[in-house]
């Protein structure tokens, strides 16, 4: 959904004008800490979190390459810091000492778009060219579809990094980075997919988010109205889903247990969810890990998420469930080169009867990954190892 500068605009808060003064402080004495620090690699993911592709580079790092000068960024009210900060040297999320690290680094290295002291001030000073620094992508996923907000006239990263065939020749061609600057390396994470146990019974509920009822604005109303959350076509499709009696009927029909993880900006949300079935867990982050619930979930329901490429790497069973199709191309993304029907690693359902009818067929199978999706895994990971770690720091350390 192509938002207007005034849509943008709708999107600043206060605490955004607070960081233009850290800003001023910072750049100054950033001129004075970088001749003291000049090889310095400053990593991210999400502000509150250590879970993503930064964190198991840094980890990576920190194990392999102790003599590189790296530091990592997290929040410091983050349950997660506990996990980080025994493997070196971080520094408080949107502080000034993260302003002065962030000006002053060799490289900025972040798994998010927004992997910054403060998103929409970098922003202005990043794309109008007011700083320059060297800025990596490591991703937060596998690019499936049309994401106008990560053409480089919108980031002006130094480098993008894609983790199959298909996927970097699309961002290529597709989102006008200079040549050579988008690299085929492979995801950080994906390292740690190759080993793992399953949990027989256990599927995994994984809706990804929707950017108009997350973050919305006036862009919104062109949608659905989401001032009652409640009233959404996101919170009544999955509702019904989850208080359905033939879902009932197939977890217990199949000893099966539910686990409903929608993504991190879908959370606030989960308060209006509410089952009664002890075979449904709503996991809540922090108490629940992605990674960890991928790993040893048995299936997985998930409608665009491209978490269903770390599921599908695993070469394990999975469904996509889509009933907010039109609504999902026109408010968030455009179809890419992925076509889910074609491409995708399992079968694509529009209606709950045909969800309910996949989910007790794959039960009955015992979730044995059919032959014409495990088909599709050599053909599209064509990096299928555990070195995204080593080449990521290799492509960084050669820039």
């Amino acid at each position: 959904m192509a938002e207007t500068f005034f849509q943008k605009l709708q999107r600043v808060k206060p605490g955004d004008i607070v960081h233009i003064f850290k800003f001023l402080v910072a750049l100054p004495c950033s001129l004075i800490y970088r001749c003291r620090r000049k090889e310095m690699w400053l990593i991210c993911d999400n502000e509150n979190e250590a879970r993503d592709n930064g964190y198991h580079l840094y980890r990576y790092i920190r194990q392999n390459h102790p003599e590189t000068d790296a530091v990592y960024a997290i929040s410091k009210k983050s349950p997660d810091l506990e996990r980080v900060a025994p493997l070196g040297e971080v520094v408080a999320y949107g502080s000034l000492k993260h302003w002065i690290y962030y000006l002053s680094a060799k490289y900025n290295i972040s798994s998010q778009k927004g992997g910054k002291p403060n998103a929409a001030v970098c922003y202005v000073l990043e794309v109008r060219g007011i700083i320059k620094n060297t800025r990596i992508f490591l991703q937060h996923g596998i690019i499936k579809d049309d994401m106008p907000w990560l053409y480089y006239n919108e980031t002006k990263m130094r480098m993008f990094v894609c983790s199959t065939d298909r996927e970097w020749r699309y961002v290529s061609e597709k989102y006008g980075y200079p040549e050579g600057w988008v690299k085929k390396l492979g995801i950080c994470r994906l390292d740690n997919l190759h080993d793992f146990r399953v949990k027989p019974r256990q599927v995994l509920l994984m809706p990804t988010w929707r950017s108009w009822i997350a973050t919305p604005t006036s862009a919104s109303d062109e949608i659905e109205d989401v001032s009652d959350f409640t009233e959404t076509a996101y919170f009544k499709g999955w509702s019904s889903f989850l208080d359905s009696q033939k879902l009932a009927d197939i977890l217990k029909k199949y000893n099966l247990h539910l686990v409903f993880y929608p993504h991190r900006d879908m959370q606030p949300f989960l308060k209006y969810f509410n089952v009664s079935a002890s075979n449904i867990t709503i996991a809540k982050w922090p108490e629940y890990d992605v990674q960890q619930l991928l790993k040893e979930s048995a299936y997985l329901i998930t409608d665009y998420s491209s978490i269903a490429m770390d599921f599908a790497y695993m070469k394990k069973r999975l469904m996509y469930y889509q009933f907010d199709c039109d609504d999902f191309r026109k408010g968030q993304y455009p179809e890419g080169y992925f076509s889910y029907e074609r491409d995708g690693f399992g079968p694509v359902v529009y209606t709950a009867e045909e969800a309910f009818e996949e989910l007790g067929k794959a039960a009955a199978d015992g979730f044995i990954n059919p032959e014409e999706y495990l088909s599709k895994h050599d053909g599209f990971f064509d990096l299928y190892d555990k070195n995204n770690c080593e080449r990521n720091y290799l492509a960084i350390s050669s820039l």
